[in-house]
């Protein structure tokens, strides 16, 4: 059987160099290429991220693009993408547990006061807080797809309170509540005092996380931003931190990434910084979304878990 060509691209990373090896495990049925390709109306396939501008336009019998991770925006977006080409995205069971053990890791910080744990020890200070149980501090999540599901059971197994909104009705899993459209998100967030952000980015939730949003949870909510930076309105969140509406937030993704060196997150005291490094897709997820999207094209059928364009998920 005849490989199918497959080219990757991308501007900001080096793919060969991060997937090679378990790319090399599917050598005997896609044939990986380096941009630019020779020969490119043979291409059918693309593994891509942030994709240079004009790569796209180079590939005229492109049926597939693939993403390296469960979120698409950046392909989606592309310049000169056809609007009927199919973009797939990875979905990867480790990488919604990677996601729980993260968003877990700053929910029982919050409410164990971890922070002030850290400036304790700064200061030689001995003194026990007295946490509150988790049944005393309610979590809400924006976005209940695999990876939401996967949060907010875990956060219910150790006791929190847990709600989560989606645009759409979903049929819950026991123990979480389940909200949806305009007047869910209401309901939802005036419910909450943790806020997690797990939604796709999209033009609708571009900005959500604005002055508006926040005013509706409980005061002293905490905010983790694991979603896209531009859902964020930076100056927002700054102004709720000021008022102290909100306690503290944990930012894991930045309009700007790098975060430049001079942006007042680093230095804010009740901000914890991580380098949009909450969860990863594993090479082998990466390798095995590539051949089963591979062999869906080689058969004519859509490829598995190919995102629905103009919902942007």
């Amino acid at each position: 059987m005849d490989r199918l060509p497959c080219v990757l691209l991308s501007a900001t990373a080096d793919l060969r160099g991060l997937f090679g090896a378990a790319l090399s495990q599917i050598a005997d049925r896609v044939e990986i290429l380096d941009h630019p390709a020779e020969n490119p109306e043979r291409v059918r396939l693309a593994l891509g991220w942030r994709p240079p501008a004009d790569a796209l336009a180079r590939y005229p019998n492109l049926a597939a693009l693939c993403s390296i991770a469960a979120g698409v925006d950046n392909l989606l977006a592309c310049p000169g993408r056809p609007p009927d080409l199919p973009v797939v995205r990875v979905v990867d069971p480790d990488q919604a547990r990677a996601m729980s053990g993260f968003v877990l890791w700053h929910v029982i910080g919050h409410q164990r006061g971890f922070a002030v744990y850290a400036a304790n020890q700064r200061d030689r200070v001995w003194r026990r807080l007295h946490p509150r149980d988790a049944s005393a501090v309610p979590v809400g999540l924006l976005g209940y797809g695999q990876i939401g599901r996967r949060v907010a059971g875990d956060l219910a197994a150790l006791g929190f309170p847990v709600r989560a909104w989606s645009r759409t009705p979903h049929e819950a899993d026991p123990g979480i509540t389940h909200h949806h459209g305009p007047d869910g998100l209401g309901a939802m967030l005036g419910a909450s005092e943790v806020l997690v952000n797990l939604l796709p980015l999209t033009p609708e939730t571009r900005g959500l996380l604005d002055a508006r949003l926040f005013s509706r949870l409980r005061p002293g909510g905490y905010v983790i931003q694991v979603g896209r930076g531009e859902h964020l309105v930076e100056a927002d969140l700054l102004a709720a931190l000021a008022s102290g509406h909100l306690a503290g937030a944990a930012l894991d993704v930045f309009a700007t990434e790098p975060l430049p060196a001079g942006h007042p997150f680093w230095d804010h005291p009740a901000i914890r910084i991580t380098p949009h490094e909450a969860c990863e897709a594993s090479p082998q997820a990466v390798a095995r979304t590539l051949l089963a999207t591979a062999e869906a094209v080689r058969a004519g059928r859509v490829p598995p878990d190919t995102v629905d364009a103009a919902r942007g998920y």
